[in-house]
């Protein structure tokens, strides 16, 4: 009984980090708006990400407790390195940079899909009505929410391609990093991740020829908060409650979790409207708008509903 209170608080902390992990992105859309590609290179961006969260990942696990990590599952924490940190964000950066953030928004409720799918296959998890019924009301509330906030301009097959790249490969880490989170505690695994996918990062050949041509002068103290807040918040925060998430609840419930970002978008810009800190987009939040995030939240509970019957 003192075991399944246990493992029910832990599931709720759970469900409240992956809650926190899309309050942070949210934020970001508006807090580091302008960094790129005015001042760093999407490449550039992504390295100052990845070793500024590394550093921090290695700072945290030199005062935790750590097991021995068994040969076979480096290689499994390499794979998960690749598609999570690096193709992952090199992808959804480049492919942002092309594309537009209506795509993005559209094909981003892809994920929640992709992974019920590989963990359907993978790790033999049940499809039950709830779980479809959830995934599906989910991307439907994205999809609707990102084509009601979208001007539809700057569209790329090219940047599509790589937002779609982006997705499955982000999908493909959830799924392969579930089975190493009943094994090794979260900061061990993702602190391993990132060191593999900031060597992945460094082996990307533009990586070291744009950070020699990017010119730090022009970067004020302003955008340098800017880019502590993304490094730290939102890669650093995020992957860490993520992958503490992904210990707790399944890998589905995990990433249909990603649904709320865009309703985490629109309530920070009427926030940050509200006391003066981005331009005010207030007269664009509707009615139409709140039922589509209602409809988000209702896909996201019935998701996680129906794996706590399980």
């Amino acid at each position: 009984m003192e075991f399944l209170c246990e493992m029910k608080e832990k599931s709720t902390q759970a469900h409240i980090a992956l809650l926190l992990v899309n309050v942070l992105y949210g934020a970001s859309h508006v807090l580091a708006k302008g960094v790129m590609p005015d001042f760093l290179s999407p490449t550039v961006f992504i390295l100052f990400r990845a070793a500024g969260a590394t550093l921090l990942f290695w700072i945290v696990l030199s005062m935790s407790k750590r097991s021995k990590i068994e040969g076979k599952d480096f290689l499994l924490m390499a794979v998960c390195g690749l598609f999570g940190v690096a193709i992952n964000q090199l992808f959804f950066f480049h492919g942002l940079n092309l594309s537009s953030a209506f795509n993005s928004g559209i094909i981003m409720a892809l994920n929640p899909i992709i992974v019920v799918i590989l963990s359907f296959f993978l790790l033999k998890e049940r499809l039950t009505a709830f779980k479809l019924t959830g995934i599906t009301l989910g991307a439907a509330g994205a999809v609707l929410l990102t084509l009601k906030a979208s001007t539809g301009m700057g569209d790329s097959r090219l940047g599509d391609l790589f937002l779609f790249i982006n997705a499955l490969s982000y999908a493909i880490y959830l799924v392969l990093a579930k089975p190493l989170m009943k094994k090794y505690s979260p900061i061990q695994v993702i602190t391993w991740v990132f060191t593999f996918g900031l060597l992945f990062v460094l082996l990307f050949p533009p990586t070291l020829q744009e950070l020699a041509q990017t010119d730090f002068g022009r970067i004020s103290n302003v955008i340098w908060m800017k880019i502590s807040y993304v490094i730290i918040g939102v890669t650093f925060l995020t992957y860490l409650l993520t992958i503490f998430g992904l210990k707790y609840l399944s890998a589905t419930i995990s990433s249909a979790y990603i649904y709320t970002q865009p309703v985490m978008v629109m309530l920070f810009t009427f926030l940050f409207a509200y006391i003066g800190w981005s331009d005010d987009y207030r007269h664009t939040i509707n009615a139409e708008k709140i039922l589509y995030m209602f409809v988000i939240f209702t896909g996201v509970y019935l998701t996680s509903k129906s794996t706590s019957k399980q």
